[in-house]
């Protein structure tokens, strides 16, 4: 089994499509294992949070990325964190 990957994900999204629709870009780390998951995080994260439905979400470029090349130092510790004790 692969381990999980840093995958950067490029693209645009229809924000307020009821009212005042607005199209903005985004830029987003996902950890997965591999693009096909990575895609499905980014449709069900902006889902909820922002109510914004799959047809209106276009993914224009999804690459992987090594962690050393991650800007957010957040995100770069808990790569580092193998399990989690509660």
């Amino acid at each position: 089994m692969s381990g999980i990957k840093f995958y950067l994900v490029k693209g645009s999204a229809l924000f307020g499509e009821s009212h005042y629709p607005e199209k903005r870009k985004f830029v987003k780390i996902v950890r997965a294992l591999n693009e096909k998951q990575a895609i499905e995080y980014i449709y069900s994260y902006f889902g909820s949070k922002n109510k914004i439905k799959r047809y209106n979400i276009k993914i224009e470029q999804i690459s992987e990325i090594k962690e050393e090349e991650i800007p957010d130092r957040r995100i770069r510790e808990l790569a580092k964190i193998d399990k989690i004790i509660m």
